[in-house]
């Protein structure tokens, strides 16, 4: 059985501000009845101030250049998930959650968006698309994922992916959906195949530390036991950068 209150809001012990901001952005599909948003059952009094929601005709939505149903992305969500995706196309709204808030030294601007989003699946939602994690889930899917004893784990929030590097035998991996922790997502480069466990928890635990609040300074160094010598943290990217959308602060493996 669910707990009355199964949302968290997380200190951030290691909070060190910076001036990056967080960005949060949602899609929920339903059939929405013009009731109150029942996010009080979730510990949640609404939406923190810098994140709007608005209500969209879904069929005037579909031509727009940003609409995630569609290209690339829609062929994703519909080979990966394709009940959450039939149910999605076939919802006549799409309620779009989205905005910017500063640097927070807790989570519970998180807490509070997530209360509503479990809110609207109450009153007609029924898949919920979160684009900085490429996820699709229908309602059910959603609450497994989220609407957990003592809450989801940070690691829910967050995608953590492997991809192949030019050089054979070597793997790039890396987050995505740092930015609703205002923080850089993780970078590991030429990781080879037999270190790719050990590189995937070192990204979760990093991933961990800057949703907590950490921050990485440029050539600050990480060690990682097992490995002959520390990994120096580079940072890059910005809002515009083609895979994450967000800066970044990237580790080389050691050859």
């Amino acid at each position: 059985m669910i707990s009355p209150n199964p949302l968290t809001a997380w200190a951030r012990p290691h909070w060190q501000p910076n001036d990056e901001n967080i960005v949060l952005q949602f899609y929920v599909f339903g059939d929405f009845e013009a009731v109150r948003v029942p996010s009080q059952d979730y510990g949640s009094p609404g939406l923190p101030a810098g994140i709007t929601s608005t209500n969209h005709h879904h069929h005037a939505l579909r031509s727009w250049e940003g609409y995630p149903l569609k290209g690339s992305m829609g062929k994703l969500f519909k080979e990966e998930s394709p009940e959450a995706y039939q149910r999605a196309v076939d919802a006549p709204q799409v309620l779009v959650v989205r905005g910017t808030i500063p640097d927070s030294a807790d989570t519970g601007y998180l807490r509070d968006v997530m209360g509503v989003l479990a809110g609207l699946l109450d009153i007609g939602g029924v898949a919920i698309l979160d684009p900085q994690i490429l996820t699709l889930l229908d309602a059910d899917s959603w609450r497994r994922r989220y609407l957990v004893r003592e809450g989801a784990p940070i690691r829910s929030h967050v995608l953590i992916l492997r991809d192949g590097e030019a050089e054979p035998g070597r793997n790039w991996i890396h987050s995505r959906g740092m930015r609703k922790f205002g923080r850089p997502d993780i970078s590991l480069r030429d990781v080879p195949d037999a270190q790719v466990n050990l590189a995937g928890s070192l990204c979760e635990r990093l991933v961990e530390l800057e949703a907590l609040g950490g921050r990485f300074m440029d050539g600050q160094q990480v060690e990682v036991p097992g490995l002959p010598e520390d990994l120096t943290g580079r940072l890059g990217g910005g809002p515009e950068h083609p895979d994450f959308h967000n800066t970044f602060v990237e580790f080389r493996w050691p050859v």
